[in-house]
Parts: structure tokens; sequence; C-alpha cells
């Protein structure tokens, strides 16, 4: 369990602040057991047995919001939040924190709710840009930075100039300390323990919290992006080791219900490795084809000894043997996978394969080690996920499109 969050089986997204997205459960085969209309509902946490939140917002520039207590099974609304103060649209983040309370992000604002969602206190956080979702520190600090890249509506090419990252006290909601970063960053902020990292739009840096101010590790920062074409890096998973993230991420802003076709880089699509020990760099090439695209991280699984990349602008998932010499993957197949992937008990990893024919999503279930697929189900989503899964109390996950939130039996 991760110091600083709630003791439950996934109190933040990706289930903690190293995104490892790792779920205790076995899995079968898929059943869908509900679903139900949510308009841009983003994502699920878990508190205590039984207390399943889902995170929602409004779109514009002035968006609001919400957060709903739902049923564990029939995903029926228990209670609703106010709306919670926001500012410009951008998928934010909530988390279940180790004191009790509900903490969210969302455009410029950070709320602290009860565990009934009435709200304890709020602020506005100092930039007039979205901040993409947070990290809590083992000392129960928050840890959060401005979104800076392009939205649906703007040019595909605008970046920010730079990105600050922040932490507040859980307690307060206060400033502790900012550090400015020279660069954009449009990954959300990864950590472990008191380590920070952050993917810029060219480079890794590597951050610690020294309890009173967040250090900049100069020697560790690794630029990775270096080619003509080449796109900037989505969210790290941190290992005990390791860095890995997916590069291309430029497109994202043009999801019409799916993100097959919109990439804009020109250079293959790379899984990177980034040693954390002293910044050494390692690139993997999922796919060859034009026009690469992700916005979300890659799977993990340090048992099976594979990672999982891949392309959603081409349709392509490739699996990476850790201890490899060589660069190839261990495995290559076709499949629409654009959500954060969620890496479960047994070597199998839970992705999304969007029928484009049926306008329908589908989770699928692969070995990671052969990538044999070993189950799927379709869901009424008529729109591909690119959010978040979340495993539940009872041999389950919850999943979260930009229309619809769902259980699934495994």
């Amino acid at each position: 369990m991760h110091l600083g969050y709630w003791r439950s089986p996934w109190p933040a997204e990706d289930g903690g602040p190293d995104r490892r997205a790792r779920g205790s459960s076995k899995v079968g085969s898929l059943g869908l057991s509900s679903a139900r209309l949510s308009p841009l509902a983003t994502m699920v946490v878990t508190r205590e047995p039984g207390e399943v939140y889902l995170l929602g917002h409004d779109a514009g520039d002035r968006a609001a919001a919400w957060v709903e207590a739902i049923d564990p099974v029939s995903l029926a609304v228990v209670h609703r939040s106010i709306e919670l103060a926001g500012g410009p649209t951008w998928p934010g983040g909530v988390a279940a924190h180790a004191n009790g309370s509900l903490y969210v992000v969302f455009g410029r604002h950070l709320h602290r709710l009860r565990a009934d969602l009435s709200v304890v206190a709020s602020r506005s956080l100092a930039r007039n840009r979205p901040y993409n979702s947070f990290v809590v520190l083992p000392g129960g600090e928050i840890v959060t930075k401005d979104f800076g890249g392009a939205r649906p509506g703007d040019d595909v090419t605008w970046l920010a100039d730079d990105c600050e990252v922040t932490v507040l006290d859980p307690a307060t909601l206060a400033t502790v300390a900012t550090l400015r970063l020279p660069e954009a960053s449009v990954a959300r902020v990864s950590a472990d323990g008191d380590d920070v990292v952050v993917v810029g739009v060219t480079t890794v840096f590597f951050l610690h919290w020294d309890g009173r101010r967040l250090v900049r590790n100069r020697e560790l920062e690794t630029v990775y992006r270096t080619e003509t074409g080449q796109g900037y890096g989505w969210d790290a998973v941190v290992t005990p080791e390791d860095v890995w993230f997916l590069d291309n991420g430029a497109g994202s802003e043009r999801y019409d219900g799916s993100l097959r076709g919109h990439g804009v880089a020109s250079t293959p699509e790379h899984l990177w490795r980034i040693a954390r020990r002293d910044g050494g760099r390692r690139a993997y090439e999922v796919n060859d084809e034009r026009g690469g695209l992700v916005a979300n991280p890659p799977a993990v699984d340090l048992d099976a000894g594979i990672v999982v990349g891949y392309d959603s602008g081409n349709g392509v998932v490739s699996g990476f043997g850790l201890d490899d010499s060589s660069d190839s993957p261990r495995w290559r197949r076709r499949l629409n996978h654009a959500m954060h992937p969620v890496v479960v008990r047994g070597g199998r990893v839970v992705l999304n394969d969007f029928d484009r024919e049926r306008q329908l999503d589908v989770l699928v279930v692969l070995d990671v080690r052969t990538g044999e697929e070993l189950g799927r189900v379709t869901t009424p989503s008529p729109v591909q996920s690119v959010l978040f899964a979340a495993m539940g109390f009872d041999n389950d996950l919850y999943v979260c499109s930009f229309s619809h939130v769902m259980r699934v039996t495994l």
C-alpha cells in the first residue's frame, strides 16, 4: 500500500502515485455486470469496503467538477457533491487520502471533501490553466502541476513555455513549496515515496521532496525527444529501478470518439526506459508506422518481466521483456487500445479494443508474456475509453469512458 493514501484496493488513479496500476484479482472470463450513462465521468476510486466514488466534470473554460458516491454493484448514485469550482477543462483527479478525506484537483482548483461529499475546504491554484491531477506523498503532502499541452480546438503544435510543480498542505490547502520547470509538461505527475517524476515535452525531470522544498536532480535529467517529427511523452510508470513512458503524444486533442488515425508523429512510436540510478535511456520500438499516438502510460508487470506499450493512432500493442538484450518485442498484435491499462495477478493485462465498425468499446484481457487473448466483453460505450479503470472489492473492475461508467466482473 502507498503511504499517504487510504488503505483500499484503488485509492487513486492508476492505483497509486507510481502508476503501476496493479490489482490482486485473478482473471478468467470477463462479464459486464452493470453500466450507466455518465457523460464526462473520468475515474473511480475506492475507500472503505463498499465506498466507491466517481469523478466527472463539465466542459468549457469555466467548467465545474463533481463527485458521486455510487452503489458498488448497480452503479446508481447514492449521493452527489455540490458543483466544485474548476476552470479550463482537462480531466483532473480524485484520491482517498490517509487522513480520511477525498481530494479533487480539476481546472485550477483544489477541493477537500469528507466521505459524505460535503466540502471541507477549497482554493484556487496559481495559474489559469488546467491542473491535470496530483499525487500524495508519504507525509500526506499533495503535489500537482499545470497542464501545458493543446486542448480540443487548439492548434496541435501549441505548448506552454514552462510548468510549475506545487506542493500543498493537506490540512490547510496552503502552498508549501513550488518549483518552476523550464518547459511544458503534458503528462501527469508520478512518484515513488518522496521522489517525484515529471515528464516534460523534451526532458524527464527527477525531483525530491526533502520535507521543506522540491529539489531538482539535474544529474538525472534525461532528454528523450531528439528526432524531428517525434512527439512528447505521457504519464510515467515508476518502478524501483526505472521510469517507463511512451512518446508521440501530440494529437490527442483531436479525439473524436477514438484516437485511431489522429497521430501526427513521423517517427516510430517508442517505449522509453530511463534508469533512476544514472538517467541512462533506452528506447523500444512499439510500432514502425507513421502517425503514432498515445495519451496514457504503458503497463509494467515486474512479476512477469514484461512491459506492454501501444500505439493508439495505428492500433498496435507490443510486449517487451524487461531483461531482454534485444529491443525487439516478444510479441505484437493489432488492438485499438487507448485507456490506462490495468495489470492483474498471474501475468494478465486489461486493455480495450475499440470496434470501429460497430462503434462500441470492447474490454480485452491479454497474457502479457505471449500477447494471447484470454477474454473480451463488449461494453455499451459508443466511444473509445482514453480514461481510467479501477479495481473494486469483489474481483471486479470499474471502467470509465466519456459516455459511461461500467462494472466488469473478472
